[in-house]
């Protein structure tokens, strides 16, 4: 396993749930292949409502008891796992998506399970993990899927591109991903032809279909080459599709071991800043889902957004 030192963590957050013990699995694998500690973090506001302990009594406070737990438990599991693994764990007096999002912030990535501890059983995504995966400052992973995505059995990673993909950070997230995994990388752009373009407009010569299936082939061109050159050794499978893409990437995920999708964040943050393509993919997807954000500056007056 390669050097640790100076190594930024993958950071996975745990509330002792099945799908907390899945994310913690996938991030031990995740920090495995990159050669990165794991650092376990579980959030409880357990003082907030049980108070401080009497100075007559040894009894601990069930709350405090059951953060120590699960940070305990998921610690041993992680080692077990990994036993050359560097791994640290603690519970944090927080609130659990305060706390991640702090965490997360110098981390190589954040992992959190796809529902939480006393959710509902159907409930397609956890609000902690939404709202983490909408606000956080670097990559995100929600872990999700059947057994032949979580055991990375596929040997796929799965990138969609977007209109504002060229040199975005889930671009280089998706190569690294693949070359660390000795995996295809399957890169997909989608078009659809504008409801308003007229068949007669000057640039449409020939069949419609060809040409704006040639403007996606150009801007997947533009987004890989430089990327190409950096990751010679990634197998690249380059895809133009017609349809939306929020469809056509929860269908291919069910074929991937990740799906990677990028997520714009605009200068000062007001609620949840996720597309249509990451919120269904979040929700849909049967594979873990990657969320990379990009930041974007608001532009100052009289500049050009």
């Amino acid at each position: 396993m390669a050097s640790t030192v100076a190594a930024a963590p993958v950071v996975v957050g745990v509330d002792g749930s099945d799908a907390s013990l899945t994310a913690l699995d996938w991030a031990v694998d995740e920090a495995v292949r990159h050669g990165h500690p794991l650092r376990i973090v579980h959030a409880s506001l357990w003082e907030r409502y049980e108070g401080a302990v009497p100075a007559w009594t040894t009894d601990r406070p069930s709350g405090q008891v059951l953060a120590e737990n699960i940070v305990g438990t998921a610690a041993d599991r992680a080692r077990r796992r990994a036993p050359g693994l560097a791994v640290s764990a603690d519970v944090l007096a927080e609130d659990a998506s305060g706390a991640l999002l702090r965490e997360g912030q110098d981390a190589m990535v954040l992992v959190v399970g796809s529902r939480g501890r006393g959710e509902l059983a159907d409930l397609l995504l956890g609000s902690v993990g939404l709202v983490v995966a909408a606000r956080a400052h670097g990559p995100v992973v929600v872990v999700r899927g059947d057994r032949y995505a979580l055991r990375a059995r596929h040997q796929r990673i799965l990138l969609g591109i977007g209109d504002h993909d060229v040199d975005a950070p889930a671009v280089r997230f998706a190569f690294r991903e693949a070359a660390v995994r000795d995996a295809e990388l399957d890169v997909v752009r989608t078009w659809r032809r504008p409801a308003h373009e007229p068949v007669e407009h000057p640039l449409l010569s020939g069949e419609p279909r060809t040409y704006f299936e040639h403007r996606a082939s150009e801007l997947l061109d533009k987004v890989l080459d430089p990327l190409v050159r950096e990751f010679p050794r990634v197998r690249l499978r380059r895809s133009t599709v017609e349809g939306s893409a929020h469809r056509v990437l929860t269908d291919r995920s069910a074929a991937a071991d990740l799906l990677v999708v990028g997520a714009r964040r605009q200068g000062r943050l007001v609620g949840l800043e996720l597309g249509r393509v990451a919120h269904r993919a979040l929700h849909h997807a049967s594979c873990p889902v990657a969320v990379v954000p990009q930041h974007h500056h608001a532009p100052s007056e009289g500049e050009q957004p």
